[in-house]
């Protein structure tokens, strides 16, 4: 199977032009070096080093951070057997005028049997309207035999575009929360991507995805739960829409075993009328009334 079809099966949005730059950066070609030389063999170690970043591409890292043309923040967790550990963590971006400020980080979490793990990370953009910025955070974990990994991540504004890209394998009896929060307006724009992969037996996951779309911002949410084992998996998107906003759902689980369990449900809507005028009747003002009802929502 050729580079490109291995992309385009793990579902890259341009298999040809990603495989294209890592043969550029691995093979030291230009892509005029490479239609000219294209029959020529090249030596294993490099053929080895452009196997690997497709391999990793194909399980989707950002081409930007395998090939070096943004610093993004690398932090691994490794988490011993029977630890018990609470992380907060915190990421913003910053830029005035017309500037441009980006945030890309993967975090990766190795979680020892037994061990449990609480993850809490809150993102922020700040600065000029006119700014752009960007916060891409790519999260792996693996969970090995009755370990417990709870993640709760928010971003309440101030971020122009994100992807969000979680992807985690579940060992024998481990649990894996995750609990996301987002909210977007004008035109910005988030897109979530989580991959859970449950190998083990009777591991579960639970993924709860709570958001608001204001302005003319969009939301994507997709989730793909695997169950090779004996499982319980469960994916949920709630979704507020408010003026224009748009957000698409597309969740897939795939049963690989006869004893997987998988669950998904999503709500997608704007806020009920007659919970509006039943707080402006305690004296709110109906735009008092849907704040409380948004704040509420994320909580």
């Amino acid at each position: 199977m050729s580079f490109i079809s291995v992309l385009k099966k793990a579902g890259i949005d341009s298999p040809a032009f990603d495989a294209l730059c890592i043969f550029e950066s691995k093979l030291g070609l230009t892509r005029h070096d490479l239609i000219m030389t294209g029959s020529k063999e090249a030596a294993k170690e490099r053929c080895d080093a452009v196997t690997e970043l497709a391999q990793k591409r194909a399980e989707g890292y950002p081409l930007q951070y395998l090939l070096g043309m943004w610093q993004f923040m690398d932090s691994d967790f490794f988490v011993g057997e029977g630890a018990d550990v609470t992380i907060v963590a915190g990421c913003g971006v910053h830029a005035d005028n017309e500037g441009e400020a980006k945030h890309n980080g993967i975090h990766r979490f190795f979680v020892g049997k037994g061990a449990k793990v609480v993850y809490q990370e809150k993102h922020l953009g700040t600065g000029a309207k006119t700014a752009f910025k960007r916060i891409d955070p790519v999260t792996d974990a693996v969970l090995e035999d009755d370990s417990y990994l709870e993640m709760d991540t928010v971003q309440l504004g101030g971020v122009d575009s994100t992807l969000r890209q979680t992807r985690a394998k579940v060992g024998n009896g481990a649990k894996l929360i995750v609990r996301e929060r987002i909210m977007t307006d004008g035109e910005e724009k988030a897109e979530t991507d989580f991959k859970v992969e449950m190998n083990g037996e009777d591991s579960a996951v639970d993924l709860v995805s709570r958001s608001v779309a204001k302005g003319h911002s969009c939301q994507q949410f997709k989730s793909e739960i695997i169950g090779n084992n004996r499982c319980t998996g469960h994916s949920e998107c709630d979704a507020i829409l408010v003026d224009n906003g748009r957000v698409n759902a597309a969740p897939a689980l795939e049963a690989a075993h006869l004893d997987a369990a998988l669950i998904h449900e999503a709500a997608i809507g704007k806020i009920a009328g007659e919970q509006i005028i039943k707080l402006c009747t305690l004296g709110l003002t109906e735009e008092e009334a849907q704040e409380r009802i948004i704040s509420g929502f994320l909580k």
